[in-house]
């Protein structure tokens, strides 16, 4: 089958969740179908990125959308019926590409990722297409509100009803539908949501599996540190969490390492010399197998936190909240420990630091949980049944119309 995949963004680096569910999903797909990989981009994209793509991709399309023409489609969007974040990445230049691409390509089915790149699908009704929706943006964005200052609560208020919207939208125009976690499944509007296909991410237990490099920091969190959920998970625990901790252990260092440090992460490290932002590193597992404790304390947000998995897998014990831990379903006490509040963390906290012999049997317990749950090759065989049978779904309604 000659499958086309629509991407919000160039898949490579693996510096950001969605680029690494698709480029694990996509590797797997192409062991089986011809892979015709169309992808847009803000920024300019490394040679060697799109090269590293080839190994596995057909044919490759990055259609660059300047960044002032999204700037003039923003403006625009406040009158139109798109979510911002859909009419960030829709734009005309980029659908004559996509329609040339499809006529010249002739692609038996359509993947999008995230409903930011479903709208160039509007055009193309008989072709059968799936949508991963990842993560339920409409559910972030309201989340994302209740923190939000005064004066951007309207728009986001306006953007989770336009989101709420439009995946209901999207779902009806969808011949296949799939999410990454039952949470999120349970988060849509759409009454028929129980048929939106759960597929989770799986782990690379080869590639994050146990190093041994010594301990310089007892805490660490990672991820794309201008993510305001991941943003806001690191404000709460440098300014709720380790004052607690700091009070009876105040040496306890935390290493935040990740892309794109915002100027409030920045900023912790010069206010707080146990505080290091580390930023970009080359392999993210240096930065896990550093630390005594991977701490992700979400507060808001959406989807399945990779980091969580990542952490497991390499056997470093983890704390996390409810929300996170909703995706991953790791039993509480056994595998993970999760806090409600900010004393809660601190306890746990404490406790692993104080006893190595509870941090071996957490890790231990962690990396097992994510071994047996969380596998690609299954993930992908999923999504591949589904791709089959929602073109076989398209494919009868077709000829039904067609003899209409």
């Amino acid at each position: 089958m000659k499958l086309m995949i629509l991407l919000s963004r160039v898949p490579y680096p693996l510096e950001k969740g969605d680029k690494l569910r698709a480029y694990h999903l996509m590797a797997r797909l192409a062991e089986r179908h011809r892979i015709i990989l169309c992808c847009l981009s803000d920024g300019p994209t490394d040679p060697a990125h799109i090269e590293h793509l080839r190994g596995f991709c057909a044919h490759i399309e990055v259609i660059r959308i300047p960044r002032w023409r999204i700037l003039l489609k923003l403006a625009t969007a406040v009158a139109s019926r798109l979510p911002f974040q859909v009419a960030y990445f829709h734009h005309r230049s980029a659908q004559r590409v996509i329609d040339k691409l499809i006529q010249e390509q002739q692609p038996d089915a359509v993947l999008c990722q995230l409903v930011r790149t479903t709208e160039y699908l509007r055009t193309h009704p008989t072709l059968p297409k799936t949508l991963d929706y990842m993560d339920t943006l409409s559910k972030g964005m309201e989340r994302r509100t209740r923190n939000a200052p005064f004066y951007l609560r309207p728009l986001f208020q306006a953007e989770t009803l336009r989101l709420i919207r439009y995946e209901n939208l999207m779902f009806d125009l969808f011949d296949g539908t799939v999410i990454i976690s039952e949470q999120d499944r349970d988060l849509l509007y759409h009454p028929l949501r129980d048929r939106v296909q759960v597929i989770p991410n799986g782990v690379d237990t080869a590639h994050f599996s146990p190093m041994p490099m010594e301990k310089r920091y007892d805490l660490v969190f990672t991820g794309n540190m201008n993510y305001p959920p991941n943003i806001d998970s690191v404000l709460f625990m440098a300014r709720k969490v380790l004052p607690l901790v700091h009070a009876q252990r105040p040496d306890t260092n935390l290493l935040i390492s990740g892309v794109d440090p915002s100027p409030e992460v920045r900023e912790l490290a010069r206010q707080d010399p146990r505080i290091v932002v580390g930023g970009w590193v080359k392999d993210i597992r240096h930065s896990y197998a550093m630390a005594r404790i991977f701490i992700a304390p979400m507060q808001i947000g959406t989807g399945l936190q990779n980091k969580l998995l990542e952490a497991m897998a390499m056997r470093i014990p983890c704390i996390t909240s409810s929300l996170a831990n909703n995706a991953v379903q790791a039993v509480p006490g056994e595998s993970i420990l999760i806090g409600q509040t900010p004393q809660d963390y601190a306890a746990h906290i404490l406790r692993l630091l104080a006893d190595p012999a509870e941090r071996d049997r957490l890790a231990e317990a962690g990396s097992r949980f994510v071994q047996e749950h969380f596998d690609w090759e299954r993930s992908a065989q999923q999504l591949d049944d589904l791709l089959l049978l929602s073109t076989q779904r398209a494919g009868s309604v077709g000829a039904i119309a067609s003899k209409v």
